[in-house]
């Protein structure tokens, strides 16, 4: 028996039992997903009569070095989701989606929502890839080597399911870049993504995870990550994003151990496009810490949403949780739309969240200006500090940033999105003030 193909037609069978995502779904409401046809490779929209490109030839998850860091020691295997031992080895140890439909708790609503996704890459998912990074020291090193790795992924097929799955070991520390910049496709056919991650932190690990992602102008892009943390472990993720079609980037991260802490931090850019992150934070160990900041920027007609959602346990004493949400129009009428939200079940905590939404600061704009820049330049400027210092304070590390060229990649994200911006047409172009 094919117990591969088995297992991916159940999974057909439970998304077609229990249907796709619902419009009042909470988590989804202000930007509902396309269809679980869409997803799963059943729309006939890419098929573009006349067209005799070749299919596209992306290669998948590959590994390089960052720079002249050590890579350090990390064990991969690459999988084909296809043949049933493949298989098994990629999905080991992960739990199964939820079920769309059925009875959960309160808290897991939220989950109950998204499952849909999870469901559909289970029927489509094909290739994945699973790291493990750290191990035994070699002898005689006194203190830990950092390991430093840059993982690309480029699109295999016009729609696909990617799977990646990350195990830091007790005590190691990582540096990840992550990158999705997809080259130009012949015919310039769309992509379909549906895409999950699962990393877990062993007891004192640290990952410091930076994450580019920069689909086409048509791409319907949903990326999931779910992140664990034990006792002591720390998560650090930063993340820059442009809108597509429909781009989704959504993190759930489990602060289980205790003195866990993870913080996150997103430049999210959307011009005359689609853009949402939601972040879930569940704290259910003592002593822990989260925080997520978010600038969003916004253009034309585009549309950016920042879901923020944190959880305190009942057990989860002496937690510290902040959340930091920033919006600003860059041009047009862009519609942005910003949730922080806390959910906090235990007494013993400090916790504090916001959100900001308005124009750049007249002022700032006008003594940029006096220093012969130009309007965009000037814009540019302000929005790479404030991206900059929104990446310090997730990091703490100038040694990283610099490693990473941080302002380097900061500034050209910018450039792009003031540049597609003011290609749009005027009408929808915000007023140029001298």
């Amino acid at each position: 028996m094919d117990h591969a193909r088995a297992d991916m037609l159940a999974a057909r069978d439970r998304l077609a039992h229990f249907g796709w995502i619902p419009r009042h779904a909470e988590a989804f409401r202000h930007q509902p997903p396309p269809p679980a046809a869409a997803w799963l490779g059943e729309e006939t929209e890419n098929a573009k009569a006349g067209c005799d490109a070749h299919p596209l030839t992306g290669a998948g998850w590959t590994l390089h070095p960052l720079g002249e860091t050590p890579q350090g020691r990390i064990d991969a295997h690459w999988l084909d989701a296809s043949d049933p031992t493949q298989r098994k080895e990629l999905f080991a140890d992960l739990p199964l989606p939820m079920y769309p439909g059925g009875a959960v708790a309160l808290s897991d609503i939220d989950a109950r929502d998204a499952a849909p996704f999870a469901w559909a890459h289970r029927a489509l998912c094909r290739r994945g890839l699973r790291l493990n990074i750290g191990g035994a020291e070699p002898a005689g090193r006194a203190t830990p080597e950092t390991v430093w790795v840059q993982l690309r992924h480029q699109p295999r097929s016009a729609v696909e399911a990617p799977m990646l799955v990350i195990e830091v070991q007790a005590g190691v520390h990582c540096v990840l870049v992550e990158t999705h910049d997809r080259e130009a496709v012949a015919c310039g056919q769309a992509v379909v993504q549906n895409l999950r991650a699962h990393i877990r932190l062993g007891a004192g690990a640290t990952l410091q995870h930076l994450r580019c992602v920069m689909p086409g102008s048509d791409d319907r892009i949903a990326h999931h990550l779910h992140v664990q943390l034990a006792d002591g472990a720390r998560y650090e993720q930063g993340l820059i994003a442009n809108g597509g079609q429909y781009h989704l980037q959504r993190q759930v991260v489990e602060l289980k151990g205790e003195r866990a802490v993870a913080s996150t931090a997103g430049l999210l850019l959307a011009a005359g496009s689609s853009l949402e992150q939601q972040v879930r934070l569940q704290h259910t160990g003592e002593r822990t810490r989260s925080s997520v900041e978010a600038l969003a920027l916004a253009s034309g007609a585009a549309r950016a949403v920042v879901n923020a959602h944190t959880r305190i346990a009942p057990g989860a004493a002496d937690a510290d949780v902040r959340q930091r949400l920033s919006g600003v129009p860059t041009g047009g009428q862009p519609r942005l739309i910003l949730r922080p939200h806390l959910e906090i079940h235990h007494d013993q905590v400090q916790a504090a969240h916001g959100a900001t939404w308005g124009a750049l600061p007249e002022d700032a704009l006008f003594y940029a200006r006096q220093r012969g820049l130009d309007e965009r330049s000037a814009r540019g400027l302000i929005i790479e500090g404030m991206a900059h210092a929104l990446f310090m304070r997730a990091f703490d590390d100038v040694r990283l940033i610099e490693t990473l060229d941080l302002a380097g990649l900061l500034r050209q994200a910018v450039a792009r999105h003031l540049a597609d911006g003011s290609t749009m047409p005027s009408t929808t172009r915000e007023t140029q003030h001298g």
